[in-house]
C-alpha cells in the first residue's frame, strides 16, 4: 500500500494524527456513534471490545480537533457537549461489558483478607468467620482444581489448642489470612483468560461474594464483650442493689464516689454510647483528679468543652495545659470555647495567661468579656489591676463593669480596692454592691492595722 494509499485509510477511520482541522461535523460524528452501538451489543470477546474501543478513540480525536459551532441561544443544545456525553456513556457501557477478570477475583479476597485480619471478632464470631474461609476455600478448589481447603485444615490441627470443651477452637485469623494468601496464588497461577475461562471467573466470584457476605454476618467485637472486658477488669464488682439503668451508670457512680479514677477512664474508653460518655465526662469534672491529666488533656488539645472544665477544676494540677488553652484566647468565632477556656485559666491561676486574658477586656462580645475579667480576678496577677481599672471606668456594660469590680477585689491590694471602691455613688446597682464590698474590705484593713499599731 502507498504512503497515499495510508493516510486515506486514516483518513477514512479517523485515526491519523494530524493537527489540522478535520470535516467532522455534528450529523457525521454521530452517524459513527450510531454504529458503535450495535458492534458493542455484538461484541463477544474481549477483541470485540478493543475495536469498539478504537472506534471510540477515534471519534473523541476527530471531535477534539473539530470546531463545533456554539449556539447563539443559551437555551439550545451545545452539539460538542452532547457529543462529548454521548462518547463518555458508550464508553462506560464498553466497560461494564468488558471482564470479569481474574484480577476482579483476586481483588475481592485481597479486601476479605483486609477485613479479616483488621476486624476484631468475638467468641461467636470467630468460629463463622472460620467457617466463611473454608467454605471458600472448597469453592475455590472444586473450581481450579487446587487443594487450599486440605492446607488450612493441616494448619488448624496444628497450630491451634482445644477449647475448654475439648473442641478445637478455630484458627486464628492470621492464619485463616494465609488460606486467603494461598488462593490469590493459585487464581494467579491459573491465569484465567476472560474469553476462554468466563465461566470459572464467575464461579470464583460468586465464591468471594458468598465469603463477603460470611465475614459480614459474623459478629464483631460489639457491646457484649465490652461487659464482659469490664466484668473481668472488675468494673461491676462494686454493683449491689442498682437503681440506675444501665447497670454501667450505677457502677460508674460509685467508682466516682470510692474516687478511683481510673475505673472511671476505663469506662469511658469502653463505653462508647453518647450517655455513658457524658456521664463519664460529668465524673472527671467533679472528681477534678490530676491523675486524669493525660487524658483530659488530649481531649482539650482537640477542644472539647468538658475536657478544659475538667482542667479548671484540677486548678494548679493543670498548670501544664495552659499553653494549650491559651491558643483558644483569641477563638472569638467560638464563644462557648472562649468561656470555658477563659474560666479554666482563671482557676488554675496561672500569670502566664495574665496578658492574654487582659487583651480580651476589649473584646467586641460583651457576653464573653465579664469571662475575662473573672478569670483575670482568679488569677490575681497585680498587672490586672490597670486594665480591670480601666473597664470599669469606660466599659459601656454594666455586666462587664461589675465583673471588672468583682476581679479588682479578688486581687485584693490596696491599689485593687481603691480602684473598685471608688464608685460606691454608682448608679448601677452591680457596680455600686462590689464598690461597696471593696470599701469594706478597705475599711476591714484599716481597721487590722489599727489594732496592730503599737500604742504610745
Amino acid at each position: 500500500m502507498s504512503d497515499e494509499d495510508d493516510d486515506s485509510a486514516a483518513e477514512s477511520d479517523g485515526t491519523a494524527g494530524s493537527d489540522e482541522p478535520t470535516d467532522a461535523t455534528p450529523d457525521t460524528l454521530n452517524d459513527r456513534l450510531d454504529g458503535v452501538e450495535p458492534d458493542l451489543d455484538a461484541a463477544e470477546t474481549e477483541a470485540d471490545l478493543d475495536d469498539v474501543e478504537a472506534i471510540l478513540d477515534a471519534v473523541a480525536a476527530d471531535l477534539e480537533d473539530t470546531d463545533l459551532p456554539v449556539p447563539d441561544d443559551e437555551d439550545e443544545e451545545d452539539p460538542g457537549e452532547a457529543l462529548e456525553s454521548r462518547v463518555s456513556d458508550l464508553r462506560d457501557d464498553l466497560e461494564a461489558h468488558r471482564g470479569p477478570y481474574a484480577e476482579d477475583v483476586t481483588d475481592a479476597i485481597e479486601s476479605a483478607s483486609a477485613t479479616l485480619t483488621g476486624t476484631r471478632w468475638t467468641d461467636q464470631g470467630g468460629p463463622a468467620v472460620a467457617d466463611a474461609v473454608a467454605a471458600f476455600a472448597d469453592e475455590v478448589d472444586e473450581v481450579l482444581g487446587t487443594d487450599i481447603a486440605d492446607d488450612v485444615d493441616a494448619d488448624t490441627d496444628e497450630d491451634v489448642d482445644a477449647d475448654d470443651d475439648g473442641a478445637d477452637a478455630p484458627a486464628d485469623p492470621e492464619t485463616l489470612a494465609t488460606t486467603l494468601d494461598d488462593a490469590v496464588a493459585a487464581v494467579a497461577d491459573a491465569d484465567l483468560d476472560p474469553d476462554d475461562d468466563a465461566e470459572p471467573i464467575a464461579a470464583l466470584l460468586e465464591a468471594t461474594d458468598d465469603l463477603e457476605a460470611g465475614l459480614e454476618d459474623a459478629q464483631e467485637w460489639d457491646d457484649l464483650e465490652v461487659n464482659e472486658q469490664l466484668m473481668a477488669e472488675g468494673f461491676y464488682d462494686v454493683l449491689g442493689h442498682y437503681k440506675d439503668f444501665p447497670p454501667e451508670l450505677s457502677a460508674l457512680k460509685e467508682w466516682e464516689t470510692r474516687g478511683r479514677v481510673d475505673m472511671v477512664l476505663l469506662a469511658k474508653d469502653s463505653l462508647q454510647s453518647e450517655f455513658m460518655q457524658g456521664h463519664c465526662m460529668d465524673a472527671l469534672i467533679r472528681m477534678a483528679n490530676p491523675d486524669a491529666f493525660e487524658e483530659l488533656h488530649q481531649l482539650a488539645q482537640r477542644r472539647n468543652k468538658k475536657a478544659i472544665k475538667a482542667l479548671g477544676r484540677m486548678g494548679a494540677g493543670a498548670d501544664e495545659a495552659v499553653e494549650t488553652l491559651i491558643e483558644y484566647v483569641d477563638a472569638d468565632s467560638d464563644p462557648g470555647l472562649q468561656k470555658v477556656t477563659f474560666r479554666a485559666l482563671g482557676e488554675i491561676g496561672s500569670e502566664e495567661a495574665t496578658q492574654a486574658l487582659a487583651n480580651k477586656l476589649e473584646m467586641d462580645n460583651d457576653n464573653v468579656r465579664p469571662y475575662a475579667a473573672r478569670a483575670l480576678g482568679l488569677i490575681g496577677d497585680g498587672r490586672a489591676i490597670d486594665p480591670l481599672a480601666e473597664t470599669l471606668e469606660s466599659d459601656g456594660v454594666e455586666t462587664v463593669r461589675a465583673a471588672a469590680a468583682w476581679a479588682l477585689r479578688q486581687i485584693g491590694t490596696r491599689d485593687a480596692l481603691e480602684a473598685a471602691a471608688a464608685y460606691t455613688d454608682e448608679r448601677s446597682y452591680l457596680v455600686q454592691h462590689e464598690a461597696d464590698l471593696a470599701a469594706d474590705a478597705l475599711d476591714d484593713g484599716d481597721a487590722d492595722a489599727d489594732a496592730e499599731a503599737p500604742t504610745a
